[in-house]
């Protein structure tokens, strides 16, 4: 081998040597820079102090090239579960387990009333729901005397009343942007556990006086698995436990009050339980059936008297106009009837609906009536005129003589004209034939004993049914006072 290849050789091991040697020295420095900072026994006691108020441990290292933050929830040894020393018990069973009832206080607050659902029979409601009791087993040590605040991931490892919503439907949590949860823990275990909560409960309404009603609705909190032995609920502060926003408001009630109350409640299979009740007693605006149902409803009643005021003889303006309120009221009655549960008692405003509609289908009535009569005496008036006719055209005329009682029948005739000739027998007509024998012929064109003797029965026993013109008189008059009457009685049972 050439001796400048061996040269070239041992300079390369020559190099590589060096740089090994500068690698270890270089390691040993870093090793040695972080010994000298390594914190003090009195550094230590502040950090866990600072622990024990915050919940995390704030450590700063200092090296020849940097300042490092060490964020100490990073740690295991400083957790905050193990500040609450959650892993040496065992939150499935109650606080005090086989010793007396835990007495878990609940307070509410309303925030809002979101429907009322005449249909469903049922109302939706947010609320923020709070609980308080103590479990001696999340104490921990503080010497500030400061509470912790947690989110609902905490929940999920302790225990929690299991109170559930009675006679609910649908209830969730919110979870906008995270779970609407809030737990509080105070150094001697006291625990405040808040959700935020909107539940749609059943509410039994009674409509035997809808739209003039009040409702009384509630909403039940009950434990779903601990009995009266096991968990005591009750209501923290009395009645000032509730509390309600004062821009709550409904478009079609006001809410009149709330208040709160509780009592046992038993089941066969499993026993006595606390239950806790939220009143709340809703009236009705009137105002809006007022003009949506009253208004028409009697607008309607009113139009259908019009046709009283109308000639009988014109047929397609009072046939056309009873049909057209018929069906208008029938149509308010539907669309009342479609926004209503299908209850098998009498509402108020079915009466008021149905009397009305009674009212207006009797003004049609009335009208078949006055028509079908007038109908009846038209067809009798031609009947007389008929037989006026053939006796005057077999009878000689007697124009002009005098004192003698006649009467040209040119086909028309007045009912005053019929009515003078019904005290003119045939009696008379012979007395005076038989006077006048000899100068004259009379002609008398009258009507037969019997005919006569009907006729004057029908004009002064009957009057009121012959005459058309009567009945529509009295019916201007009768209906409206009798609609007038109605009114009265109803306002003043109903308000």
């Amino acid at each position: 081998m050439p001796c400048y290849v061996r040269l070239l050789f041992l300079l390369l091991c020559l190099m590589l040597v060096g740089e090994s040697r500068k690698h270890r020295s270089r390691k040993k420095r870093w090793s040695a820079s972080a010994e000298t900072h390594k914190p003090g026994k009195a550094e230590t006691a502040d950090a866990a102090v600072l622990v024990g108020k915050t919940g995390f441990e704030i450590r700063t290292v200092d090296g020849p090239l940097s300042k490092k933050v060490v964020d100490g929830t990073k740690s295991r040894k400083m957790k905050t579960t193990h500040l609450l020393q959650i892993d040496e018990h065992d939150f499935t069973m109650r606080p005090a387990f086989g010793g007396p009832a835990v007495p878990v206080g609940v307070d509410v607050q309303v925030e809002s009333l979101d429907s009322i659902s005449e249909v469903d029979m049922d109302f939706t409601m947010t609320l923020y729901l709070r609980h308080y009791w103590k479990d001696e087993r999340l104490a921990f040590p503080s010497a500030t005397n400061k509470s912790m605040t947690f989110d609902g991931r905490l929940v999920k490892k302790i225990w929690v009343p299991d109170v559930f919503f009675v006679h609910s439907k649908r209830s969730f949590i919110h979870d906008t942007t995270t779970d609407n949860i809030m737990l509080r823990v105070f150094p001697d275990g006291h625990v405040l556990y808040s959700m935020r909560v909107t539940v749609t409960a059943a509410c039994n309404m009674d409509f035997s006086r809808f739209p003039l009603d009040s409702q009384t609705c509630t909403l039940e909190l009950e434990s779903y698995a601990y009995t009266d032995e096991d968990l005591m609920l009750y209501w923290k502060s009395g009645d000032e436990s509730l509390s309600t926003d004062d821009r709550i408001s409904l478009s079609q009630f006001l809410i009149q009050k709330f208040h709160t109350t509780s009592r046992l409640a038993f089941y066969s299979s499993t026993g006595w339980y606390n239950r806790l009740y939220i009143n709340f007693t809703l009236r009705r605006h009137i105002f809006f059936f007022l003009l949506q149902t009253y208004f028409p409803a009697t607008l309607m009643v009113m139009l259908s008297w019009v046709s009283f005021w109308i000639d009988r003889r014109a047929v397609p303006a009072r046939v056309s106009l009873g049909i057209t309120t018929v069906l208008t009221m029938s149509t308010i009655i539907t669309g009342v009837n479609a926004s209503m549960p299908r209850v098998s008692y009498i509402k108020a405003v079915d009466i008021y609906l149905w009397v009305s509609f009674v009212f207006v289908f009797l003004s049609v009535l009335e009208y078949a009536a006055v028509n079908y009569l007038t109908t009846v005496r038209d067809g009798k008036d031609r009947k007389l005129r008929e037989k006026v006719r053939e006796q005057s055209q077999s009878l000689p005329c007697s124009c002009g003589l005098p004192h003698t009682k006649t009467m040209m029948m040119d086909g028309t005739y007045s009912e005053a004209d019929a009515n003078s000739l019904a005290g003119y027998t045939r009696a008379s007509m012979a007395a005076e034939d038989a006077s006048d024998k000899q100068e004259r012929m009379v002609v008398h064109l009258t009507l037969d004993n019997e005919s006569a003797g009907t006729k004057k029965k029908g004009i002064r026993g009957f009057r009121i049914i012959q005459n058309t013109h009567t009945i529509d008189t009295y019916s201007r008059m009768i209906f409206p006072g009798a609609y007038i009457l109605f009114n009265l009685i109803y306002w003043c049972v109903y308000c």
